[in-house]
């Protein structure tokens, strides 16, 4: 990247240091040579001081005095000589005596007593061994004479040296500094670039790329947010275009219940148009003694009758599937032997069953209670069982079995016989739906029973459903064996 921080970084970094060097180099330049100085004159100052100390105690030329001042003339390199006025000396740090008192008479008598101070600081060269030193050469407090001094041995060539030792350490410090910063900052940079590309994949709605975190600093922190933020707006589009799924599934019900409703109006008008029909023919055959003798008479009664009673049982059938539906229909949830009922349904359509010669086999005998609306129950298994009795074929053969799982218990209904075509397995709970016309009508089927049956299940909120079988169909329900 032109404008890439990793560069900006580094390049600031490595500035600061060669900065910082060449400060260093500079300073080292003009003020180490003075300050050096200085410090020597501190180092003779000072050790001045504690021979007037010692004087003062009256210790000066005890054997621990000396012992103490040869231990720190020794460690600040300091070569110092005390005279009394006859030139003869009473205290000597160094080597070389006799030369060394020479030195001190030509300082004294050459350069230094033009003052009136205690004591004078300055610079004295050996021009015989070429070597500088810086001297302290006073009065003592006794009257006695002292001369210091200490080498300064050659500081130009001291800062020389130690500039040319920084300059090689500071264009190794510079180098090794811009190469460890580029690291430094790449080791910062890569999350930020991570980010970016989290940020441009988020754009074009991609929730997979995560960041991955190293660390809890700030960059990380963000990171974090960035999930966090990720799948805060892959949450909210889910929610968004489950919200759009179930606005058009709302769209869809919408036209699908007015469909519904019209094929409702037109099975309704169909389904009491023959009995109504029929009713009106003999009603006015009866009218116009079409047939005088009574046994026709009694014939067109019962036509009439049963027509009517088909009509009056698809209308309860309708006002009951409609107070299902719509919720007003009282569920009473209570606790019943499951087992009993199924026995006494089975007992109620023995009649019908012997009449179509149909087997059936039930083996459960243990009682097994369930939750649920016994009455509404007992509508559901008799609907399943018209049904099975109505379609038994073949072998003629029903069974009724129970499956116990953990917390409910499915019936199961079987019958041999034809099966139920694929296409039309989720469309027989529709009201009015037949899979074959003819056959329910036959037995007088309105097509409604199996819709009652899905709008109980529903209002108890278990499952029901059929499948097919080798030899025929199975319909099963479930119900609830405990009170949760």
């Amino acid at each position: 990247m032109k404008h890439s921080i990793t560069r900006k970084i580094t390049w600031i970094i490595t500035c600061l240091v060669a900065g910082t060097v060449l400060l260093c180099w500079i300073l080292n330049t003009t003020l180490l040579e003075s300050y050096y100085t200085r410090m020597k004159q501190e180092s003779l100052e000072s050790t001045l001081a504690v021979i007037q100390q010692f004087l003062e105690e009256g210790t000066m030329y005890s054997e621990e005095s000396a012992l103490e001042l040869e231990r720190l003339c020794t460690g600040r390199n300091i070569t110092m000589m005390i005279m009394n006025a006859q030139s003869r000396p009473l205290f000597f740090i160094g080597s070389d005596e006799d030369l060394y008192r020479q030195q001190f008479w030509y300082i004294l008598f050459g350069q230094m007593l033009e003052t009136d101070e205690p004591y004078t600081v300055g610079k004295y060269k050996d021009s015989r061994l070429e070597t500088e030193y810086l001297i302290l050469c006073g009065n003592l407090r006794d009257g006695n004479l002292i001369l210091m001094r200490t080498a300064l041995e050659s500081i130009r060539e001291s800062v020389g040296v130690s500039n040319q030792f920084l300059a090689y350490v500071g264009i190794a410090g510079v180098l090794i500094s811009g190469i460890i910063s580029y690291f430094v900052t790449k080791k910062i940079t890569n999350p930020i670039l991570q980010l970016a590309e989290l940020s441009r994949r988020m754009t074009n709605l991609d929730f997979d790329a995560k960041f991955q975190s190293r660390g809890r600093n700030e960059i990380d922190f963000l990171g974090e947010h960035m999930n966090e933020l990720s799948e805060t707006l892959e949450k909210t589009i889910s929610e968004l275009k489950s919200a759009n799924n179930e606005l058009m599934i709302d769209i869809e019900k919408k036209i699908q219940i007015d469909e519904m409703r019209k094929e409702f109006l037109s099975n309704v008008s169909h389904e009491l148009k023959t009995p109504l029909a029929l009713i009106q023919g003999y009603a006015e055959g009866l009218r116009e003694c079409i047939h005088e003798d009574a046994g026709s008479r009694e014939f067109y009664c019962e036509v009439i009758m049963d027509e009517a009673d088909k009509m009056n049982r698809m209308v309860r059938q309708l006002l009951e599937l409609n107070q299902l539906e719509s919720g007003n229909e009282a569920v009473v949830m209570e606790r019943f032997d499951l087992t009993e009922l199924i026995q006494g349904v089975i007992h109620a359509t023995a009649i019908l069953r012997e009449q179509n010669q149909i087997q059936l086999t039930f083996l459960e005998q243990a009682p097994v209670y369930v939750w649920a609306d016994e009455f509404k129950t007992e509508e559901v298994l008799t609907n399943f069982m018209s049904n099975a009795i109505h379609y038994a074929d073949g072998e003629k053969r029903i069974v009724i079995s129970l499956v116990k799982k953990k917390e409910t218990v499915r019936v199961c209904v079987f019958n041999t016989g034809p099966q139920i075509p694929e296409e039309d397995l989720d469309r027989i709970w529709t009201k009015f739906y037949k899979v074959d016309k003819a056959r329910t009508r036959e037995y007088g089927g309105s097509g409604i029973g199996l819709s009652i049956v899905k709008a109980i299940m529903d209002s108890f909120h278990r499952q029901c459903g059929v499948r097919n079988c080798m030899d025929g169909v199975e319909f099963w329900f479930e119900l609830d064996t405990s009170c949760q």
